[in-house]
């Protein structure tokens, strides 16, 4: 997890998660238009897997 992926995943958490697949940008999209917060905290998890 690089610092310019974690920027990106608080700045715009949906665009920092595009390589990992359409089912993970659409949950941070979700969680995203939902609240701010959970969807940096999921995009920032996802970020985290291997």
């Amino acid at each position: 997890m690089s610092l310019l992926r974690v920027i990106l995943a608080i700045v715009f958490p949906p665009l920092a998660v595009v390589d990992r697949g359409c089912g993970s940008v659409l949950i941070v999209l979700l969680l995203t238009l939902i609240g701010w917060v959970p969807g940096v905290i999921a995009a920032l998890v996802i970020l985290n897997k291997n």
